[in-house]
């Protein structure tokens, strides 16, 4: 084993279905003067890639999938995603939204029914949503069906196939829909009490499907075309389609969309210029209207780029690349906070339409030169840069050396993945783990192997090649989302993943992860580090053949249960939401051996996964044994038997098991964590139930709250300042020096500021509590105090609200000050400042406001 600091550059590129590493030492990257280069009409794409397939109509808007599990991901990727397929999947969407990119993805629908025009979507249970209600209808009848539906049941069309498409979708019926929203829109009334939201949702429908399945729906021609033109410009037109409200921004969003959806990108330039320049931060407080600038940036100024009519329109009014990379620059600022993906995507369009070619192309690449100079490739615009990078390396490659993209993933990985240990046949690349951190993971790993071939008993690898593997990980789950998709090409909406075909020589297996902020068992805290290794050791040692091969049968129960009873079982730590649910007896042994990545949430396919592999090893190893024979000579169809011919014969036996199971015959020895919530507004409770199986006693606790305070009680109450979902973590300490800990989430709903201190002196702060209206003139300071009780181990201290620029000082010992502080806060141009210190000790503290510039109506706020 050895340590090598910085690490190595990693050059990384796509070969068949795999990630082709090679690594060289780093080299300088020859960057021509901008200024002095003159860039050439380029095709589009650029030499360097694959020609991407265009990108399909956006399909229905879906609420984002919940949070990642304690497991990888749902998502069956084995091989990294095409540079197409990583520009389009991995475009920044407003937080809680996702967007159908492809076909027949089921669409929740929290209400298939009809409802009354103006009622706002309040749905009338007894009402009926089949495709035959719409295909059987036509003309006025049609129209009213449709205003009067619910959203949730227009969202359905985006997913019918065959005759339901044809019968539902076809022009004549299209034709009728967007005849009628000309009429409403001409009269929009800025909000969707006309119906006229669900006609938007109904074309977009139409388009998207007849883009996906042409045979089904048959041919859309220029009268349709005409229609949806004509349609859309008395919705511009109209005098509210501007409002800023939430009533707005949602039928403002499906307007947009459908400009791209029907292919109409280049007729409204101008609404695109006025949609962006008309936005500012203060859109981010108005439900939906960032979702609607984002729909500019998303759809047409994306999509657009493929139809020749759009980059023509352009190319004689390239005032709209100015416009984006404005905006880029504007808020570069803001690319990691919440509103990020709106400068993101303005980055991510300069980059694409750089491999437009002629003049739009070199517009754009000029902006993108603008946009790369004036963000960096770490910091808190490293969002923006590095997927305008991506772009522009994507479609204009050629000009790399003008952008410095050259070889991105290799630039990356030198940028950001700083730190390697190879360990034997394994070489962690990694953001910020120390030497003695790296040593904890190798010594980890190396155990697991012992573990895992005692487990399954395997006789040597059935693959022959992916003999070596690197493991990524980065140091948080926002550095792991902005770079780990373009150095590796996996998708990120996960908790991380394994790509591997240990059948192709020129792949190498490459795990990607990143560290926890709370303690969740793992070593170094990186979270899923021994269940993705597993991954890699079934698929060297126990699945011949490639991951898609595996897939051939419902055998997910193995392949993710597997994963998730080592990780736990080695680490000699309890699977807290396995053993939670196997007292609600959910489902059936012979359901989840049915278990697919399609027809299994989180819930079945990880903690059930892990119950269903855990009883087959404990009470049948040789059925176990008798499908891992099939497994390792690729015979799945036989695998699949071995387990499938059991039918319902052990689910009697498995739900006594589970009853066991769930009343601590499947607890680790030592400590488990567990622990009960209440909340009171802004207030939770929190009562440890933890539970010692064994020998011993809990006789320590530690508990952070999410926020950056924590507390050694065992049963501490907090009080956030902020309404939201925080992550409460519980680690147990017993007798013997053993570990456990354990998450969860609570929902808080704050009040706008804490309670007034009631400390009649007006500089003295007090247990979580605030002092409003603070003002200072420039230069001055706002000085405060307070007292911590002994017990206290952290203070969080805020300031917000108000107007001007105020800097957060505090001081243990002393009045604190710019010149005299231990711990500040110092972001510019406003008063919303936080710092979080630890204490240990009972005493007074001090805290100031000091006035960069002159500031009035500040808050200062305490958590302890």
């Amino acid at each position: 084993m050895r340590l090598r600091i910085p690490l190595r550059t990693l050059a990384t590129g796509v070969a068949a279905s795999c990630v082709t590493a090679t690594f060289l030492l780093p080299a300088s990257a020859a960057v021509a003067n901008p200024a002095a280069t003159a860039k050439a009409p380029a095709e589009a794409p650029a030499s360097g890639h694959a020609a991407p397939t265009i990108p399909k109509p956006l399909g229905a808007t879906l609420p984002a999938k919940a949070a990642p599990s304690s497991a990888d991901t749902l998502s069956p990727t084995a091989k990294p995603l095409t540079p197409a397929q990583l520009a389009q999947a991995q475009r920044p969407l407003p937080p809680g939204t996702s967007v159908q990119l492809s076909p027949k993805t089921p669409v929740p629908a929290a209400s298939l029914a009809v409802r009354p025009k103006g009622s706002h979507n309040t749905p009338a249970d007894t009402a009926s949503c089949t495709p035959a209600d719409f295909s059987t209808r036509t003309g006025g009848a049609l129209v009213s069906f449709v205003e009067g539906s619910t959203t949730d049941c227009v969202n359905t069309l985006f997913n019918l196939t065959g005759g339901d498409a044809g019968a539902v979708l076809k022009e004549s019926q299209m034709l009728t829909v967007a005849n009628a929203y000309q009429a409403l829109a001409s009269h929009y009334t800025g909000d969707d009490s006309t119906g006229i939201w669900q006609l938007e949702l109904f074309l977009r429908a139409g388009w998207y499907v007849q883009s996906n399945d042409p045979a089904d729906v048959g041919s859309y021609d220029a009268t349709l075309t005409s229609a949806n033109q004509a349609a859309l410009n008395a919705f511009f037109g109209s005098a509210h389609w501007q409002d800023v409200t939430a009533a707005n921004a949602q039928v403002l969003y499906d307007a947009l969309v459908l400009t791209d959806s029907a292919n109409l990108q280049a007729n409204y330039l101008n609404v695109y210029k006025q949609v962006l320049n008309g936005y500012t931060s203060a859109d981010d407080s108005v439900t939906g209207m960032d979702n609607a600038v984002n729909a500019v940036l998303f759809a047409p100024l994306w999509r657009g780029n493929w139809n020749p009519a759009f980059v023509n329109a352009v190319a004689a009014d390239p005032s709209i690349i100015s416009t984006l990379g404005n905006f880029a620059l504007t808020y570069k600022a803001a690319a990691s906070g919440t509103a990020g993906f709106l400068v993101v995507n303005a980055g991510n369009d300069l980059g694409r339409a750089a491999g437009d070619g002629g003049t739009v192309g070199t517009a754009a690449g000029r902006q993108v030169q603008a946009v790369l100079g004036a963000s960096a490739i770490t910091g808190t615009t490293a969002p923006l840069w590095v997927h305008t990078a991506y772009d522009a390396d994507t479609y204009d490659a050629a000009d790399c050396s003008v952008y410095g993209t050259c070889n991105l993933p290799a630039k990356l990985t030198s940028a950001v993945l700083t730190h390697q240990l190879v360990c034997d046949n394994r070489t962690f690349e990694t953001e910020d783990l120390t030497a003695a951190e790296l040593n904890t993971v190798c010594t980890s790993l190396r155990g697991e192997d012992t573990f895992f071939h005692n487990l399954v008993k395997d006789s040597g690898p059935v693959n022959p090649y992916g003999k070596t593997i690197d493991l990524a990980v980065f140091a948080n789950q926002a550095d792991y989302v902005t770079y780990s998709w373009a150095i590796f090409g996996n998708d990120t909406d996960n908790g991380g993943e394994t790509l591997m075909d240990a059948t192709d020589p020129t792949d190498q297996p490459v795990s990607v992860m990143y560290r926890k902020s709370w303690n969740d068992g793992f070593p170094a805290n990186v979270w899923n580090l021994n269940h993705e290794y597993t991954h890699y050791l079934d698929g060297i040692y126990d699945m011949k053949g490639t991951f898609s091969d595996e897939l051939v049968v419902p055998d997910i129960w193995w392949i993710e249960g597997v994963a998730e009873y080592e990780s736990y079982t080695y680490r000699g730590t309890t699977d807290t939401e396995a053993m939670a649910e196997a007292a609600n007896h959910t489902y059936k042994l012979s359901t989840i051996f049915q278990n697919t990545y399609d027809n299994s949430d989180t819930v079945r396919t990880y903690p059930w996964g892990y119950l269903a592999v855990r009883y087959m090893f404990e009470k049948h190893p040789d059925v176990v044994a008798a499908m891992l024979g099939h497994f390792r000579t690729g015979d799945f169809q036989g695998a699949y038997q071995v387990y499938n011919s059991i039918g319902t014969g052990y689910d009697a036996d498995f739900d006594s098991w589970l009853t066991a199971c769930a009343a601590g015959a499947c607890y680790a020895q030592g400590p488990t964590a567990l622990f009960d919530s209440s909340v009171n507004g802004a207030t939770v409770s929190l009562h440890d139930t933890s539970v010692q199986t064994g020998g011993g006693s809990i006789t320590a606790w530690h508990w952070t709250f999410g926020d950056g305070s924590s507390s050694d009680q065992q049963n501490p109450t907090h009080t956030y300042a902020a309404s939201g979902t925080y992550t409460v973590d519980l680690t147990v300490t017993d007798t013997s020096g053993r570990t456990a800990s354990t998450p969860a989430s609570v929902t808080v709903t704050a009040p706008a500021t804490l309670p007034t201190c009631t400390d009649p002196r007006t500089d003295a702060l007090g247990q979580n509590c605030s002092r409003s209206n603070v003002s200072e003139t420039a230069g001055n300071t706002a000085y405060f105090y307070l007292w911590l009780p002994a017990g206290t181990s952290t203070l969080t201290v805020t300031s917000s609200g108000g107007t001007g620029t105020a800097a957060l000082y505090y001081d243990p010992d002393n009045w604190a000050s710019p010149s005299t502080y231990t711990a500040s806060s110092t972001n510019a141009g406003t008063t919303s400042q936080t710092l979080t210190v630890t204490n240990t000790t009972a005493g007074y503290r001090y805290v100031s406001l000091y006035a960069v510039t002159g500031f009035s109506g500040a808050t200062v706020s305490t958590q302890f």
